[in-house]
């Protein structure tokens, strides 16, 4: 399966936070899995770092460090995220959301996420 991790799952993962359930967790690090992050989560990461508005144990570096050490499959945005951007309903204002729904539209991806409002958009999502 091809996954695209929301990005507290991604937080959560690394932390290995009591607030992912085994079941996911299981999902991330099966290596049979293909596992995305779009760019957006690093740049909603690092935005809410500087800001003060996310506490997290590791640093920026090592958190890169990690993504790359996993071998994650990083996302960059491109025009055809945009288009499907463009034409999702405004059911949701979070403009790192919104992104990551298009993203995994554009590429036929699952997201991992326990955010009721991703849930809300007709996009695959588990958890």
């Amino acid at each position: 399966m091809r996954y695209l991790l929301d990005t507290h799952a991604l937080i959560w993962y690394f932390e290995n936070s009591s607030r992912l359930p085994p079941a996911t967790k299981e999902i991330i690090g099966d290596n049979e899995n293909r596992i995305y992050l779009c760019s957006v989560s690093l740049w909603e990461i690092a935005i809410k770092l500087n800001s003060g508005k996310l506490e997290i144990h590791l640093t920026f570096e090592e958190l890169l460090n990690r993504v790359r050490r996993d071998d994650y499959q990083l996302l960059q945005i491109e025009g055809k995220h945009l288009k499907r951007l463009f034409a999702l309903p405004t059911l949701h204002k979070d403009p790192f959301d919104r992104l990551l729904i298009a993203t995994a539209l554009a590429e036929n991806l699952t997201i991992i996420t326990a955010d009721d409002d991703i849930h809300k958009y007709d996009v695959p999502c588990f958890w």
